[in-house]
């Protein structure tokens, strides 16, 4: 990519795990083991001749942090590689993501359609800041393609889903709204933190956008924030690149670094939670005081089939209602030991949040109730303890509340 990464090595036909722990290395004439840590704003050139050069695009080389810098490179390669993109772009955080993914490609009168079960931040730019701009903007139940069918029209020009989704964990058929938007030429943006790429690959279900925040598994540690766009080069390069270089949402070196540490170990830690989420799943289905469970690998789950075929496991996130109604949901996170309370998730420690009035409280009651938000609902994000410690945990949070 002219001007905005480093020079990148032929791809090996390694496979995936692989490539987790090697791929888009660049090594400096040190030979450094670890990837070179790049804490640089800015690049020398040998010449004003070459200076000329990269800012026309005729030389490949770094210009500028905000543009472009090699460790960062180096991260959005590794993550071409895994989810089988052509190319990619980093980004200060997933909202960012979501943000450029979305607004480099519209304008004033276009359409957007996206379906209502969305974290709330997300749904913000959607339902809030696009309208300011004069983009028309269409909700849908993301599972009931008749309403995709109904929604898309020739003015369509990209739509937006979360599968699973925050926090009621619904999937989305990907292959068949793909091809409804395809058939308008518009493009799906799909949103796959919570399957992450281990788990999920939208763009070979026909998705043309992913999104992630790196925040979440990729670093898996509550280290550092960050977040990724992946798609065609064509998209990539002549709509998200330029927008991104002019408004300035980069990824800082740093940060870029730790994410390229999380990915060296996402397929073993994705792996641990999938398994630990399952036996959490099982027990909490089984437990006096919880009404409902919801999570992909439980028969129950409305779309349990479409999981197992789209996805390669069901995920870390857990979504329970306890009997009694907002009070007595507080008294079980009050009294919970080892998961404790944030809004964050795919960390290595288990986290645990009310919807109702954190990530979703933005939504009138109404809203949420169309979603299935109520005030009993936690949403437990299972960490990489020792499975029989959480669920001592919860269940003893369950007895007291």
């Amino acid at each position: 990519m002219p001007n905005e990464t480093n020079q990148r090595p032929t791809k090996p036909a390694w496979r995936a795990q692989t490539q987790l722990v090697h791929g888009g290395g660049v090594r400096s004439p040190h030979g450094e083991t670890s990837e070179a840590l790049y804490l640089t704003s800015g690049y020398v050139y040998d010449s004003a001749e070459t200076a000329e050069a990269r800012f026309k695009g005729t030389d490949d080389g770094f210009i500028y942090s905000r543009y472009g810098n090699p460790t960062v490179g180096m991260f959005e390669e590794r993550m071409v590689l895994l989810e089988g993109a052509e190319a990619a772009r980093a980004t200060s955080s997933g909202m960012a993501a979501v943000n450029a993914a979305l607004m480099c490609q519209l304008k004033a009168g276009d359409h957007v359609v996206a379906a209502r079960a969305l974290f709330g931040s997300c749904l913000y730019i959607i339902d809030q800041i696009l309208p300011r701009f004069g983009v028309q903007v269409t909700l849908v139940d993301g599972a009931d393609l008749d309403q995709w069918r109904r929604a898309v029209r020739p003015g369509t020009v990209c739509a937006f889903i979360e599968t699973p989704s925050n926090p009621g964990l619904e999937i989305i058929d990907v292959r068949a709204v793909a091809d409804i938007l395809h058939a308008v030429g518009a493009k799906l943006i799909v949103d796959n933190v919570f399957a992450t790429p281990i788990l999920q690959k939208p763009l070979t279900l026909g998705a043309d956008i992913v999104v992630y925040s790196a925040t979440k598994h990729i670093d898996g540690q509550g280290r550092a924030m960050g977040g990724v766009v992946l798609s065609d080069a064509h998209f990539v390069n002549d709509q998200l690149v330029p927008y991104l270089r002019h408004t300035g949402p980069s990824l800082s070196p740093f940060n870029a670094w730790v994410l390229l540490k999380g990915l060296e170990t996402l397929d073993l830690r994705v792996a641990r939670h999938c398994e630990n989420a399952t036996a959490v799943a099982y027990f909490l289905d089984r437990q006096h005081g919880v009404a409902k469970v919801r999570f992909p690998a439980l028969a129950s789950h409305p779309q349990h089939n479409l999981a197992r075929t789209q996805m390669s496991g069901p995920g870390s996130v857990v979504t329970f209602e306890v009997d009694g109604g907002k009070e007595r949901a507080f008294r079980f996170l009050n009294r919970l030991r080892l998961a404790r309370i944030s809004n964050n998730l795919g960390d290595a420690k288990s986290l645990v949040t009310h919807p109702a009035t954190t990530t979703h409280q933005r939504l009138t009651p109404e809203q949420r109730a169309h979603l299935g938000i109520s005030d009993r609902m936690v949403r437990l994000s299972v960490g990489l303890e020792d499975v029989e410690d959480i669920k001592d945990d919860l269940a003893q949070a369950l007895a007291a509340a």
